[in-house]
């Protein structure tokens, strides 16, 4: 194990590699990045731009041929690669990062997961919203019993995509890994899951509605988790107006929180980790705790520091310390197995 720099070469560098990964990797001094892969132009230029100690390089191939080279691999590739991808980092004896999705399968799921095993590498699937900031107010209300006992969970992920693009998450299909379901769906449940435990699917309902569609691009999921608590998803990339990100009522008080978590806006504007208000949410979208209908109120609530680079820090204690990953593989898998199971009880309409 790496006791000096780690060294890690990222697979992709759209969105994800170059928003939700890059900045994390560059203002963390226990990495070192080394390689990115991406075959455009324009992409290879921002990122030369941006991190000049990188070598660039324009295909997945090219820098898995360089593996040796490396401590760690992040694959900011398209969900129906990530298998092939990874097999291929974890032979080569290096650990690898994993957006979200995971993977298309349980299966597949199970294959990377048990080659990591193998080779005594981790496997770290980026489920990086559960460092938003809602979900951390979320999770300390219910670790506290400010709700008393909950009973219903909603979480709502909505978007507005506007018409089909040349991009896979619009050319792909189901079976490859792409749709809202596995898109933001897999934040949603991996939320639910961690919050209220394991759980089954007991309504589906998902829809393409955007003209061409290939995939499903709305969808409602309800899971009842062996708590008794009862989580109703909602995400869409077709929504002109979203409902509340959170509204979660117990016994005792309810929360509800209206807007995204702030650090992909600041991510996007290059403003990282470090920058002056990173992860902090202003006051006017905070969320409100209490009873509406009591004397009280419900009053506004300090919304916690949203913590990507979280994440990264905790790979970094599993790749040198042998700390558990920031996120366990298998709670990954059951996030697979939910989409799975959400896909087969919903005929697709449109």
């Amino acid at each position: 194990m790496p006791t000096t720099t780690i060294r890690t070469g990222i697979i992709g560098f759209g969105l994800s590699g170059r928003v939700f990964h890059a900045p994390f990797l560059e203002t963390n001094p226990a990495f070192s990045l080394d390689l990115i892969a991406t075959g455009s132009p324009e992409r290879a230029a921002d990122a030369a731009a941006h991190h000049p100690g990188a070598t660039i390089v324009s295909t997945p191939a090219e820098l898995l041929a360089r593996v040796a080279d490396l401590d760690l691999v992040v694959l900011a590739s398209p969900a129906h690669v990530h298998l092939e991808q990874g097999l291929a980092a974890l032979s080569a004896g290096v650990a690898i990062v994993i957006d979200k999705p995971f993977v298309p399968t349980v299966v597949d799921a199970k294959k990377l997961i048990a080659k990591g095993e193998e080779v005594g590498r981790g496997v770290h699937v980026f489920h990086n919203r559960r460092w938003d900031g809602d979900f951390l107010t979320v999770k300390k209300l219910i670790g506290n019993g400010s709700l008393g006992t909950v009973h219903r969970f909603e979480s709502t992920f909505e978007r507005w995509g506007g018409p089909n693009r040349d991009r896979w998450q619009d050319t792909t299909t189901i079976a490859q890994g792409a749709g809202i379901t596995y898109d933001l769906g897999s934040h949603l449940i991996d939320q639910a899951l961690q919050l209220f435990g394991p759980a089954t699917v007991e309504q589906a309902e998902l829809q393409t509605v955007r003209v061409g569609s290939v995939s499903d691009d709305d969808a409602f999921i309800s899971l009842l988790h062996t708590s008794g608590v009862r989580s109703h998803l909602t995400i869409s990339r077709a929504a002109g107006q979203s409902g509340p990100r959170f509204r979660v009522l117990g016994s005792e008080s309810s929360y509800r929180v209206y807007g995204l978590d702030n650090q992909e806006p600041f991510l996007k504007e290059r403003r990282w980790p470090g920058s002056d208000g990173y992860g902090i949410s202003p006051v006017a979208d905070w969320g409100t705790l209490g009873i509406e209908q009591s004397d009280v109120g419900a009053t506004p609530l300090e919304t916690e520091r949203g913590d990507y680079p979280a994440f990264y820090t905790g790979v970094a204690a599993a790749i040198r310390d042998g700390a558990p990953s920031p996120v366990n593989p298998r709670d990954a898998l059951e996030v697979v197995r939910i989409m799975e199971r959400a896909h087969a009880l919903s005929v697709i309409s449109a």
